[in-house]
């Protein structure tokens, strides 16, 4: 069976065989091994997995925004039109942070001043990458907080991040982010602090922003119907692989990575027979104590001697789909459709 270490395809943003290390008390840790995906133009791209799976520190990665120390870069390249950003100075990385390929962090408060009104930071933003007055800054400001429904955006511009609920909060990071319009959006938990409501709308302004304006979508998520809702496909991460890639439909119909199969199963389903939800037993490894062979075997219900004895290559499992199980054709996994 062939194997697909690399993304194969060429993409808007190419990640290409993204290795990082974390020192810690036990020594580099290797919390990011091989990872290569790619994300097209107008596309967007689910990166899912449990938590410690790898998703955050990938999407950081490919900015350059891994602190250093404790984190470092152990290999691989992440190219955006061509460019390498992995080689560029931080200078040069500014420039393209915000403007070209902008992110969306986990925990809003935190990435917001609390000195500064959300108008100011979004108009620094905006001012940065494109110039122009302060007046104009602004009016970009209130046109996207209106853009991701905050009420009232004219007066709303002046408040402080503290005067925010935290869903709104994540508005008006998703703003910021949305400010220069992007060709590139990586969205990490975007939508986690929101009640379904509001979700719905974000994750209906982020399907439309890639209609209107071509922009690519990295979404960083553990809500796989959130992934079925949107995305285009899918990359699936535990221990820090890449256990599989493959198109939205066909991993949901037929995944082809006992890991994936466990994941889908746990999704909460409408008219189950059981009231008992589905689980992966054990945990996801330290990076330090890595198994050997496959990195899943110890939680996997499909184990052989062969999945324990050396590292399992991504494979290629059929069109525009990879695995990293040995097993894979021979076994029959259950997807939820």
């Amino acid at each position: 069976m062939p194997t697909a270490d690399r993304a194969g395809e060429s993409g808007l943003l190419e990640v290409d065989g993204l290795s990082v290390d974390f020192a810690t008390d036990h020594g580099w840790a290797n919390v990011v091994a091989d990872v290569s995906f790619h994300v097209g133009q107008g596309e967007i791209v689910g990166l899912v997995g449990e938590s410690g799976s790898g998703k955050t520190v990938t999407g950081l990665s490919i900015l350059g925004l891994v602190p250093s120390p404790p984190g470092r870069l152990a290999g691989g390249s992440v190219r955006f039109e061509g460019r390498n950003l992995t080689g560029m100075s931080e200078r040069q990385l500014r420039d393209i942070r915000g403007n070209d390929i902008a992110m969306i962090f986990q925990e809003p408060m935190t990435s917001l001043n609390p000195a500064f009104t959300v108008g100011d930071q979004i108009s620094e933003t905006f001012r940065r990458h494109r110039g122009g007055s302060r007046r104009a800054a602004t009016a970009r400001a209130v046109e996207v907080l209106e853009l991701v429904g905050i009420p009232n955006a004219t007066k709303r511009v002046e408040a402080y991040p503290h005067e925010f609920s935290g869903g709104m909060r994540q508005r008006v990071m998703i703003a910021m982010a949305l400010t220069c319009e992007p060709k590139i959006l990586i969205a990490d938990e975007p939508t986690t602090a929101l009640d379904v409501t509001i979700q719905a709308q974000i994750l209906e302004l982020l399907s439309s922003m890639r209609d209107t304006i071509g922009m690519g979508v990295l979404l960083i998520t553990h809500d796989l119907g959130v992934v079925a809702e949107v995305c285009d496909r899918v990359v699936v991460m535990y221990a820090g692989q890449v256990v599989e890639r493959s198109p939205v439909g066909p991993l949901f119909d037929e995944p082809r990575m006992p890991y994936t199969e466990g994941l889908l199963l746990a999704m909460p389903q409408v008219g189950a027979a059981s009231g008992r939800l589905a689980s992966i037993p054990g945990r996801t490894p330290e990076p330090w104590n890595m198994p050997a062979g496959c990195r899943f075997h110890p939680r996997c219900p499909y184990t052989e001697q062969k999945c324990t004895e050396r590292p399992i290559p991504l494979l290629a499992v059929g069109d525009d789909r990879h695995s990293r199980c040995v097993r894979t054709a021979e076994l029959e996994l259950r997807g939820v459709r």
